[in-house]
């Protein structure tokens, strides 16, 4: 009973602190170079800066030092004591926050861990971190409970790292024509940063990828402001990457869709 109260007062209390976050407009304003520049054919991606490892989040803390890797298959804490492996499990999701709770058990452990979407600041190093991580675990059937406290981030699908040219919009192949004659739209992605850039059809674009597992999202979205001939295809594509919430990537190609049954946008992968 003791220890329900406690973990739930630590909910309690990330509810009540979380800052509700804004969506960024969908609408594309700032200005970030006086020219179009057609994309290149043929480019080089820069390398990952990590080796993926399969793990989807890590979480990392001092005093004393532990870390934290959730995966598809299995979580791993490991403290200057222990390494502590889990089976997976469901998040419980708060309603009006991005604030996710994980419980686990095993024969040896019982576990909690709370995701807050709140910036952290390492009190060691001072790199910051977009999420506040609590874990709180025990011995099965009693002891005392250990509660670490630390910062984390999500890791950012490493397939997605690769330059995409678009191939369907809205479940219709499209061709340079529909466009301004010049190019289809096509975008570099770069998970080393959650960066990308690109051509839109008729102006460059760039912005930031916001990624949970399985969740994708283009935002902070910018471009040039070049007039075309057929200016309202760019302004759909636009509209349409930017309203994507999900992703698939299957046969060399990126599916973005926002819950429908219907893609919004199709893209291929170059070499």
């Amino acid at each position: 009973m003791k220890r329900a109260l406690f973990l739930a007062g630590i909910f309690l209390i990330f509810l009540n602190c979380a800052e509700k976050k804004k969506q960024d407009p969908t609408e594309a304003s700032e200005e970030i170079s006086a020219d179009t520049v057609q994309i290149e054919e043929k480019r080089t991606m820069e390398p990952l800066a990590v080796q993926p490892d399969g793990s989807y989040f890590k979480a990392t803390g001092t005093e004393p030092f532990w870390g934290l890797k959730i995966y598809g298959d299995k979580v791993q804490l490991q403290t200057m004591e222990d390494t502590i492996t889990t089976p997976p499990s469901e998040a419980i999701k708060a309603q009006d926050a991005n604030i996710k709770m994980f419980r686990f058990k095993t024969e040896a452990t019982e576990m909690d861990v709370i995701i807050s979407h709140k910036e952290c600041t390492n009190a060691m190093s001072g790199a910051v971190s977009p999420y506040t991580v609590t874990v709180s675990y025990k011995s099965t059937g009693g002891g005392e409970i250990r509660v670490l406290e630390g910062c984390g981030s999500y890791i950012t699908d490493y397939r997605l790292h690769d330059i995409w040219v678009l191939e369907e919009m809205k479940g219709t192949s499209v061709s340079k024509d529909d466009f301004s004659g010049r190019d289809v739209p096509n975008m570099e992605v770069n998970i080393n940063d959650n960066r990308f850039s690109g051509f839109s059809g008729c102006n460059r674009m760039t912005g930031s990828l916001f990624y949970e597992n399985d969740v994708l999202r283009f935002t902070q979205v910018a471009s040039t402001r070049m007039a075309c001939p057929g200016m309202e295809k760019e302004s759909e594509f636009l509209m349409a990457l930017q309203s994507a919430t999900s992703y698939k990537i299957e046969n060399n190609r990126l599916y973005l869709s926002n819950g429908s049954k219907e893609n919004l946008l199709v893209f291929k992968k170059i070499d």
